[in-house]
């Protein structure tokens, strides 16, 4: 995913105290238990609630969730000793990075009957090609969520550029150095992962040239969209949880020119205390009902063929949920950059200061 805020609605994971959710026992156990407790760390609002309800019901399993909002700011705690955590939430290229950083455990879930349910075009991680160590968790669009009252209709990025000065409305990017300047690249002809100079100052260039028509760059906007303060918003697939509440008002679309799209995938870490009920987990999830229960909170894709079969029509049939192929074959994915990350951080301060 992306290292970036997600926002849904308000849940129950929301509510928890200390950004800490423990999910109540229910009291019913299966032939299949094993005692004790699992501890999760995930994206705030990144999993149904239901799920690890379920998940509790069925292993008599305690679970445990703690939160945070990027990549880095898991990182960041579990290099500093954090222990107690069993499952994170990595996107792909941070997934390899701690494989690199040796923080992960393999959990050998591709050995598992039900991992045939996975989409093999979704085991992405470079250092893990065979989906030994970790299980596909959910992927998804970023694209542009629009206020249809202000704008009729935006199909691309030159659209949305246009919205000020054609109809007057604001806009708004995200406030992610890759993403922002990923528009860049893309619209340059140029991969998400360019390591060249030149392309990554001139997608630097493309925004900047536009920078007086962006409002702002940041994350909350879904109600400034909704109400019309803003008109258009460069923003996640989760937008979809509105725009199917409002659909007269509110759309969102994948640009025709092309776009990002993000991954997480659901890792053991070589320091999980319950690896037993981790990887109980892991397989829980495999079962196509489950992923179910996520999507239809989420909004987000699943790397699960049978899940995708199950979810409602809807759905299925919305092209920024469930792209097409020649719309899939324009998304691009986030890598791992190393030290050439340190070019986008320059590029990304000259936008913001500038």
């Amino acid at each position: 995913m992306v290292t970036t805020i997600r926002w849904m609605i308000k849940t129950a994971i929301q509510a928890a105290s200390g950004g800490i959710l423990a999910v109540a026992m229910l009291g019913v156990a299966s032939t299949a238990q094993a005692a004790g407790e699992l501890n999760l760390y995930n994206w705030g609002d990144y999993i149904n609630p239901e799920l690890l309800k379920k998940f509790e019901a069925q292993y008599d399993v305690k679970v445990n969730l703690d939160t945070y909002g990027t990549n880095e700011e898991m990182l960041a705690k579990i290099q500093a000793g954090a222990t107690g955590y069993d499952i994170v939430f990595p996107s792909v290229h941070m997934h390899d990075i701690m494989f690199k950083l040796g923080l992960l455990w393999e959990s050998k879930i591709n050995e598992h009957p039900d991992f045939k349910n996975i989409d093999p075009d979704f085991i992405r991680a470079q250092t893990d090609p065979q989906g030994s160590w970790c299980l596909p968790y959910a992927w998804g669009t970023v694209g542009i969520v629009y206020n249809k009252t202000i704008v009729p209709e935006i199909t691309g990025w030159d659209d949305f550029f246009a919205i000020p000065d054609q109809y007057g409305g604001k806009i708004t990017m995200l406030d992610d150095l890759r993403e922002v300047l990923g528009v860049g690249l893309i619209m340059n002809g140029h991969s998400v992962n360019s390591r060249d100079r030149a392309e990554i100052e001139q997608a630097r260039d493309y925004i900047l040239e536009r920078k007086d028509k962006i409002s702002a760059f940041t994350y909350d906007v879904i109600p400034l969209v909704q109400s019309g303060d803003i008109a258009a918003s460069h923003w996640y697939v989760g937008a979809m949880y509105t725009v199917f509440e409002d659909p007269e008002r509110l759309a969102y679309v994948v640009p025709k020119e092309g776009a990002t799209m993000y991954q997480e995938d659901m890792c053991v870490l070589k320091s999980a205390p319950n690896k037993e009920n981790a990887k109980l987990f892991l397989e829980f999830y495999l079962q196509p009902e489950n992923p179910v229960l996520n999507v239809e909170q989420q909004m987000n894709g699943t790397p699960n063929v049978v899940a995708r079969e199950m979810l409602p029509e809807k759905f299925k049939s919305h092209p920024g949920m469930n792209p097409s192929d020649e719309v899939m074959s324009k998304l691009q994915i986030f890598e791992d950059l190393g030290q050439d990350l340190r070019l986008y951080d320059r590029a990304w301060t000259q936008v913001r200061t500038q």
